[in-house]
């Protein structure tokens, strides 16, 4: 199986994009609490995004693990299967005395069971043809952080340019991996620059959405990146961490365990450096820099 054959991928009519970006987020093991997949959602969810590709999702899924849906609008029953869509989100105006924004293709699906390196391929396949300057993964993870604090967002990355450039820390996990590890081990093969970065959330709430751990995704990724994030940040999401921060302190507040382990938790939060990487600004200054070093090579 090639990654052609599972890709519905056509350019169109779209033209010239201005230095596009991939941002990968995928639902499941490297999606804790949705915040990766609802970060990338953020600069793909504006009314003039475009569908520009899709992968197959027939090969990639264990149905009896990842069950389709079954809906019915206006009497018309339809299956909805697992989606896994490219997504272009035009930058939009140029910021007066600005250079132009640069473009973003999101990936915003749903890790495969199945074949995942021709999934790779299939995704790999996209930011070539798009031309993409390089592809940053999303992810979110469970760590112990306490949900009373900002939780940071960490990175690294194997292209040694950027990691120098940025400050970043170079891959060192050993371990069971998922498919964003398997892309970006791949997308370093190839020469293709790659970022993965993460954001923590914490480990003792289970399933419970955290809003906080998205928007600090969204924040940094808007500043790194020099892109909008539609009205994501600027809607609700103010409303959305304050209602969530409440069922938080509920999880906590009959527990006097719990409640005692998050007090310990916020006193080594503050007293660790909360800049694990360099500021968002920063570090979006430096990424501009490495790319367009690359463009002039």
């Amino acid at each position: 199986m090639q990654a052609i054959d599972v890709l519905s991928f056509g350019m169109g009519d779209i033209g010239s994009l201005n230095r596009p970006v991939m941002l990968v987020g995928l639902e499941g093991w490297f999606d804790v609490a949705s915040a990766a997949t609802q970060a990338v959602n953020a600069f793909t969810s504006a009314d003039h995004a475009v569908v520009v590709g899709s992968i197959d999702p027939d090969p990639f899924y264990d149905f009896t693990q990842q069950r389709p849906h079954v809906t019915i609008d206006d009497d018309v029953r339809e299956i909805v299967w697992p989606t896994n869509e490219f997504v272009l989100q035009r930058s939009g105006p140029t910021p007066a005395g600005g250079s132009a924004r640069r473009d973003v293709i999101g990936l915003i699906g749903v890790e495969p069971h199945l074949n995942w390196r021709t999934y790779v391929d299939a995704i790999i396949t996209v930011a070539v043809a798009m031309g993409c300057e390089a592809v940053v993964t999303v992810g979110s993870a469970a760590e112990a952080l306490p949900h009373t604090r900002t939780p940071p967002v960490t990175g690294s990355t194997a292209t040694a340019g950027l990691a120098s450039r940025l400050g970043l820390s170079q891959p060192s996990y050993q371990g069971i991996t998922g498919v964003a590890g398997v892309l970006n081990a791949e997308l370093e093969a190839r020469d293709i620059p790659s970022i993965s970065l993460r954001v923590g959330i914490p480990h003792y709430l289970m399933n419970a959405e955290h809003p906080m751990a998205a928007a600090a995704l969204v924040g940094h990724l808007g500043h790194v990146l020099d892109v909008p994030t539609s009205e994501w940040m600027n809607g609700d999401i103010s409303n959305q961490i304050d209602s969530w921060r409440e069922v938080h302190d509920e999880i906590t507040v009959n527990d006097d365990q719990l409640r005692m382990y998050v007090r310990m938790l916020e006193a080594e939060f503050d007293r660790r450096s909360e800049a694990q990487i360099p500021t968002a600004d920063d570090l979006g200054d430096q990424f501009e820099e490495f790319l367009k070093d690359q463009r002039n090579d």
